[in-house]
């Protein structure tokens, strides 16, 4: 008998996946536990619909990041901070703050988790820092820290 998962079985396959598996394991285990409908026509339309539709925002979502990417080899985040006189900030610069920035200047939106900054900034003048902005997808950006008198 051939099914659609609703869910991850183990064993079987994963979410979304046309599997055959015998008609008791089917009707008996599958069918009412929920884990698995019955792959009629209307059932198997539904499935590649979804799987279409999956395919395009992957598509858009990686064409935007694309489109940040360029964006931001273009553009300097600049920030300000107390410093000693030997360029060493009090405190550092850190994700959240490079995210607040960027979106505040730029109205370039990006989660702080995306920003590659270990130890965060912690002198003064320019540095770069690694943006992931999508699965396989990264930029630099340019952050400026200036001193405040």
């Amino acid at each position: 008998m051939q099914v659609i998962l609703t869910q991850d079985v183990k064993g079987q396959g994963k979410k979304g996946q046309m599997v055959k598996v015998s008609d008791g394991y089917a009707r008996n285990y599958l069918l009412p536990k929920g884990l698995a409908k019955e792959a009629t026509k209307s059932n198997i339309n539904v499935m590649k619909g979804k799987a279409e539709s999956l395919e395009y925002k992957i598509k858009t979502e990686k064409e935007e990041a694309q489109a940040i990417v360029e964006k931001m080899k273009e553009i300097t985040v600049k920030l300000s901070a107390k410093a000693g006189a030997n360029g060493k900030l009090f405190g550092s610069i850190t994700s959240k703050d490079v995210s607040e920035a960027l979106t505040m200047q730029h109205h370039i939106k990006l989660d702080k988790k995306k920003f590659v900054m270990p130890d965060g900034i912690k002198t003064l003048g320019t540095t770069e820092v690694e943006v992931k902005v999508y699965t396989g997808i990264s930029g630099k950006l340019k952050v400026e820290v200036e001193q405040i008198n």
